[in-house]
């Protein structure tokens, strides 16, 4: 026959079982731990590869999207100003009228060919280079004309450069500069002929002339200074009668006139 247990004895057998349960579980193994974390690592690892490329098109997506809202929409990189340089015969301030360049706008759209059209559009400027200087200026440099000889146009003493184009007023012809002297019919081509013929001088000897007689593009004269008279004929290899004219002028220097129109026959003659 079974043995009735004592109350007080079954409460003790039950505090035991309690506190057998409620005690502190024992150690994890070291090795096992390592193991966790390396698989945890191993995890996150493959969450990583997985995510990375998708991380990477975000961020260059964004970063495309605040580029170009900090390019075309923001006002940090919109045109406040303009610089030129190259100007002498005109002013800044000029150039700047005519350039008309719309403040306030993004720089990266503003039109650069047609600013410098406009530029160039000036009598002075023989071509016009417009860059975008960052982070809001619009930088127009200048290649003005030089005067290679004046001209009386209409009453008035005008510079030609070495294209034959008339840009500017003169109040007296420049000392150092040649004259072309020419009827009031003759045409814009005869004139150009006339620049460059000039243009084509050396120093030493564009020093000697006087002035320029053009009729026709084939019918150019030189008047030196002296005196004496050069007949050129038209510009074509005016470097090269320009060499004939100097080792003329050094072994006949008594000559009135020298005839330097077919290079390769000149002539001279004393009266």
């Amino acid at each position: 026959m079974a043995r009735r247990r004592d109350p007080d004895e079954t409460q003790g057998f039950d505090a035991l079982r309690a506190a057998h349960e409620d005690g502190p579980e024992p150690a994890a193994d070291p090795a096992v731990v390592r193991s966790r974390r390396r698989f945890a690592r191993r995890q996150w690892a493959r969450r990583w590869l997985t995510w990375k490329p998708l991380l990477a098109v975000v961020l260059l997506l964004a970063l495309a999207a605040g580029g170009l809202w900090l390019v075309y929409f923001s006002s940090y990189l919109s045109v406040q100003g303009v610089s030129v340089v190259g100007e002498d015969q005109l002013t800044a301030a000029e150039v700047e009228r005519a350039a008309a360049v719309p403040t306030g706008e993004p720089l990266a759209t503003a039109d650069l060919d047609r600013i410098r059209t406009r530029v160039e559009a000036l009598a002075p400027v023989r071509s016009a280079d417009v860059t975008r200087k960052w982070p809001d200026e619009v930088l127009i440099t200048l290649t003005e004309r030089q005067a290679v000889a004046v001209v009386s146009i209409g009453g008035k003493l005008r510079g030609l450069d070495e294209e034959g184009v008339d840009f500017r007023d003169f109040a007296q012809a420049p000392p150092d500069l040649p004259r072309i002297e020419s009827a009031a019919d003759t045409g814009t081509e005869a004139l150009r002929e006339g620049a460059l013929v000039v243009a084509a001088l050396p120093g030493d000897l564009a020093a000697k002339v006087d002035h320029v007689d053009v009729e026709t593009v084939d019918e150019i004269a030189l008047a030196l200074r002296d005196g004496r008279e050069v007949v050129w004929g038209s510009a074509a290899e005016s470097d090269v009668k320009a060499a004939v004219l100097a080792d003329l002028l050094a072994v006949a220097p008594d000559a009135q006139r020298y005839d330097v129109s077919v290079p390769g026959q000149p002539t001279t003659r004393a009266q």
